[in-house]
């Protein structure tokens, strides 16, 4: 079970997905909970953008079905590991301690389209000055995982 999370019934095929090169190619096994959006620094420096989509997922869930030797990690801060594919650099997923048993996956790197949406921004105190936000989804100052979310709200 996710912790931290309400995953909502959403009925899809089993997802795949795979890096840039094609060399680490996964599966995600179940129901994709909703698309977290991240504004937080490291996830913009660690993906040289704006922000970043992310799915948590069960970790028992996520299967790589190919090019698991060409995972590396960084290891950003204690306990939380960057996972990349060391060929082209697509960034794979990401775990920290502070959320034991869950991935988190890149909505990107997802084949096809995906049935859930996103429903929540994150870090948005530490938001990019030079990106506006026009959505009208709900804007967190801090992480999913920190004491102002929660536990118990639909991601």
């Amino acid at each position: 079970m996710l912790v931290g999370f309400i995953i909502k019934n959403v009925e899809v095929g089993m997802p795949t997905g795979s890096c840039l090169c094609g060399g680490v190619k996964f599966t995600v096994e179940g129901q994709l909970a909703p698309i977290q959006i991240c504004h937080c620094v490291q996830c913009r420096k660690a993906q040289g953008t704006a922000l970043v989509t992310n799915i948590p997922v069960e970790e028992t869930a996520f299967k790589i079905q190919s090019g698991n030797e060409q995972l590396a990690f960084f290891e950003s801060s204690p306990g939380k590991k960057r996972y990349f594919c060391k060929n082209c650099g697509s960034p794979i997923y990401s775990q920290t301690v502070k959320v034991p048993g869950v991935v988190r996956i890149r909505a990107g790197l997802l084949d096809g389209e995906l049935e859930t949406r996103a429903e929540k921004h994150f870090y948005v105190s530490d938001k990019a000055n030079w990106f506006e936000m026009y959505d009208t989804l709900p804007k967190m100052t801090q992480g999913a995982d920190s004491p102002e979310a929660d536990p118990q709200f639909e991601l």
